[in-house]
């Protein structure tokens, strides 16, 4: 009914106004009124304080684990733990140590999304001349190759999320309750620590990441973890749990918070053009975008099957034997192994998309507006999805190109934070090169 009243108000507009100027503002005020009305709707009388990111340092707006709150000299530890190559001390190929970090996989350039198909670590090598990413290394053995069968998700905003994973496995409180019998694997689980906690540790474990003493005082950051868990026995102060916990919390303050949308959220006006606001309306109206995509982070906790498609069959894709990608299709229902679940996967936030350069957990989509254009028209690219699983809010939206257009400029500007930059440290503690040091890269990333 508001986006009914909104058409006919513009149309009466363009009869009645002579002069272009006064059009063109009370267009846009209009637009903002709707918006206003929307945003009410959509956070159930909240307002726009539903959709606002914290600042990154304070603390006690930031969700955070119970078992593991932030503070500063965690964040402080845990952004040189994420981009130090020194970290990459456990790889499978000897000749191949300190190459990698976190921050290999997650580069700020890429708005920490791997900024290729799928992430590499051990095995990879340079970093490519705009930083988007690492390639295979076609000396490594394929099987020895640190590589995801999916894309690598963002790290931006997930301080909202209690699960991590596309599958969300990693996580032992709130949305994983009653999901115990496939935590064989995942000790931190039963300890109750969130996804964010769980994931920090168990992946120095698959990506072959390296903590102990030694590497502490050989890399200078004995002050650091003293500082960051002065309250643990020193004997397990220094270890994979530690650096985990300091990750986690540097994970939690990257937030997308200066984006031009919650510029707009706070109050200037200004902050999005005509056409971002109109994306913006369609978001939060016709194209049913906030029923998965809210709060601050643009994305709730649940999961959706969307039809995407996986690596499968795909001429670019780096499957390693072994690999059920059939499993992996299954996404949430490969972990909780309820039918219902099948072919599910996380909410995605939707700050900094355009920076990622692929969408979907196959990183079947290379653009924003064929994604959109994809959820309005509904044919689901994987096949095999039965039409029963598929979300609501998949097909039969009946946009326009117009108006795909403009949530197309809204998702790709509107929430693109272009100052991320202020999460990465200037060098690494080690002074090796980062976020990836194989030969190739330091040349890449001007290092050599």
């Amino acid at each position: 009914m508001k986006s009914i009243i909104f058409c006919i108000a513009i149309l009466t507009l363009l009869v009645s106004c002579q002069n272009d100027d006064d059009y063109q503002e009370i267009n846009q005020s209009l637009i903002d009124d709707t918006l206003s009305d929307l945003l009410l709707d959509a956070s159930e009388g909240a307002g726009n304080s539903f959709f606002i990111l914290p600042d990154s340092d304070d603390y006690g707006l930031i969700p955070q684990d119970p078992l593991n709150p932030i503070t500063s000299a965690k964040v402080a530890l845990g952004q040189l733990l994420l981009h130090d190559t020194a970290m990459g001390g456990a790889p499978k190929i000897e000749g191949r140590e300190f190459q990698y970090a976190c921050a290999t996989c997650h580069p700020v350039a890429a708005a920490f999304n791997s900024g290729r198909r799928q992430g590499i670590g051990e095995g990879g090598i340079g970093f490519g001349l705009k930083g988007e990413g690492r390639s295979v290394d076609p000396l490594m053995p394929l099987d020895s190759l640190d590589v995801q069968p999916v894309r690598v998700p963002t790290l931006l905003n997930l301080a909202y999320q209690d699960v991590a994973l596309w599958d969300g496995r990693f996580g032992g409180t709130g949305t994983n309750e009653g999901t115990e019998a496939g935590w064989d694997l995942i000790p931190e689980n039963f300890e109750g620590f969130q996804g964010i906690e769980v994931q920090a540790m168990q992946g120095q474990d698959e990506h072959r990441l390296l903590v102990d003493e030694a590497f502490v005082d050989t890399y200078g950051y004995r002050d650091l973890f003293d500082a960051a868990f002065g309250d643990i026995p020193a004997p397990d102060r220094y270890s994979r749990r530690t650096a985990g916990l300091a990750i986690a919390a540097f994970n939690r303050t990257l937030l997308s918070n200066k984006a031009p949308w919650q510029e707009y959220l706070k109050g200037d006006l200004s902050a999005l053009t005509n056409k971002q606001k109109r994306g913006a309306v369609v978001f939060f109206d016709q194209g049913k975008c906030v029923q998965c995509h809210t709060g601050p982070a643009l994305k709730d906790k649940a999961f959706h099957a969307f039809g995407f498609g996986d690596f499968n069959g795909d001429p670019d894709a780096v499957i390693k034997p072994n690999v059920d990608i059939a499993a992996v299709a299954r996404g949430r229902g490969n972990f909780t192994g309820n039918a219902a679940d099948d072919y599910k996967f996380k909410t995605p936030t939707l700050y900094n998309l355009i920076d990622g350069g692929f969408f979907g957990h196959g990183s079947t989509f290379t653009s924003i507006r064929e994604v959109v254009a994809y959820k309005n028209e509904g044919t689901p690219q994987n096949t095999t999805v039965p039409s029963g699983q598929l979300a609501d809010e998949f097909g039969g939206l009946g946009l326009t190109d117009t108006q795909i257009d403009d949530l197309t400029a809204f998702l790709s500007e509107a929430l693109r934070d272009r100052d991320l930059t202020r999460y990465v440290p200037e060098v690494s503690n080690s002074g090796f090169c980062f976020p990836a040091n194989d030969p190739i890269a330091r040349i890449d990333l001007g290092c050599d």
